[in-house]
């Protein structure tokens, strides 16, 4: 049974798969071992040693040898630009894409064209959701209408509506006062804030990490304390409320150090940090290509590392992509012009274990338990491999390897920073909420669907 605000095409035939001889690796299960994993109508029905168990009639078997098998990754931050931006995005397009990077659950984000900001458009959104997506999506609405800062909206009706909780993403929050107000809704209306965190007056015209390469370029800079002073500010205001805060796309290394001072401190806040702050810095800029603009902008490699630890700590308790993809003419312009943003959906696990894991600087199981915690934080099941739970799983060929791009991307735009770079980790399956999503071989899918008719 999937979560009531979690929405997808529930007509997706149920899944029979028998999956033999994968690495079955899942921390939370303390699973970490070659085995057979049966999954029955969708649900997980056994688990035995490899070569043990055998496929019920009409069942497909994928010979899993040498490959890894997780439980499927979560996105608590993604961009879908639907309703009303569906040339750069559709959750069609963005689910598809989500499901070929092994993804089972995404949250999407409310800065659309009209904003996600009253019943009725987060209505329609809702029922787009159940006749396009792919793989259980759920969604925050605003904070304030139009995202203007001026006005709190209507949190309980849209609560109600189906709304995990509630952001200004893409703009801060910049009145403290409102901010608090909306933190005592908050108690009425249930779920979580998250927040940009964002200074305005001290980011000003910035388009990248304000320091020596953008002084040697000759551009405007965003200063890292753009982010930390209201990570700060807004730690204080959540603890002195005692309401759950969570700050989105951290980028710097006084970001970290508020956001750890204020756990510390006892206040109920998280934090996430994005695959492109924790693997580029902003030497990448140097090149001119906007792939590499996006706000928070890639910081130095000090903030990087910061990160990296802040992860490793537990401190940051989830990788998200922050997926923002654009149309070309938004982004084949000068670097100053182009609009803000990288698509990440189905790049994220890669390049994570080709930065950090295969260097050896964080583990496989590090990575794999930050990149399936982000629904957690929203009150979503967290995937798990376990017997009589439902089938959210991702085998992966972490000795396969691809070029970024060079077989074009699944999403509708084509603005990922790691675009053109070799990266490790294939994913040849995905299973979401019992359905299969995403195969490598176009063939299971037709089987699939021939089993479950």
């Amino acid at each position: 049974m999937s979560h009531p605000k979690l929405f997808f095409r529930e007509d997706q035939a149920l899944a029979d798969v028998l999956v033999t001889g994968a690495h079955v690796l899942d921390p939370r299960s303390g699973i970490d071992q070659q085995l057979d994993v049966l999954v029955r109508k969708g649900q997980i029905a056994e688990l035995g040693d490899a070569g043990s168990l055998e496929a019920p009639p009409k069942a497909l078997t994928i010979d899993a040898t040498g490959k890894h098998l997780f439980p499927a990754f979560v996105d608590p931050h993604v961009h879908l630009r639907s309703p009303g931006q569906e040339y750069k995005e559709s959750i069609e397009t963005g689910t598809n894409a989500a499901a070929s990077g092994g993804f089972c659950q995404l949250i999407a984000m409310p800065n659309t064209s009209p904003t996600v900001d009253a019943v009725s458009i987060a209505q329609a959104l809702v029922d787009t959701a159940r006749r396009e997506a792919k793989v259980p999506t759920g969604f925050l609405a605003a904070i304030t209408v139009g995202l203007a800062g001026q006005d709190l909206t209507e949190m309980a009706a849209l609560s109600d509506t189906g709304a995990l909780g509630f952001t200004d993403d893409g703009k801060p929050v910049t009145s403290a006062g409102m901010l608090r107000k909306a933190l005592q809704y908050q108690r009425l209306a249930g779920g979580v804030i998250a927040l940009h965190e964002e200074d305005p007056d001290l980011s000003g015209e910035g388009v990248m990490h304000e320091g020596p390469v953008s002084a040697r370029l000759g551009m405007a800079g965003i200063p890292s304390i753009s982010e930390s002073t209201f990570v700060a500010r807004d730690s204080s205001i959540a603890l002195y409320e005692q309401a759950r805060v969570h700050f989105q796309h951290l980028s710097c290394v006084e970001s970290v150090e508020a956001l750890a001072a204020a756990r510390a401190a006892g206040a109920p806040v998280s934090g996430e940090a994005s695959p492109h702050h924790l693997t580029l810095t902003d030497e990448f800029v140097r090149t001119l290509d906007s792939r590499f603009k996006m706000n928070p902008p890639l910081r130095s490699e000090v903030d990087r590392q910061a990160l990296i630890e802040g992860l490793r700590s537990g401190v940051i308790e989830c990788i998200a992509t922050d997926h923002a993809p654009h149309a070309r003419h938004e982004k084949e312009v000068p670097f100053e012009q182009a609009s803000m943003g990288t698509t990440g959906l189905e790049t994220a696990f890669a390049a994570v274990f080709t930065e950090l894991v295969m260097p050896g600087v964080l583990s496989l199981e590090l990575i794999i338990e930050r990149m399936t915690a982000g629904g957690g934080l929203y009150g979503l099941p967290i995937p798990q491999i376990a017997v009589d739970t439902p089938a959210n799983l991702t085998l992966i060929d972490l000795a396969g390897s691809w070029e970024v791009g060079a077989a074009g991307y699944r999403s509708r735009s084509q603005n990922c920073c790691f675009h053109g770079r070799r990266l490790h980790g294939v994913v040849a399956l995905t299973i979401a909420a019992g359905r299969l999503v995403f195969t490598t071989s176009p063939a299971s899918v037709k089987d699939l669907a021939k089993a479950g008719s």
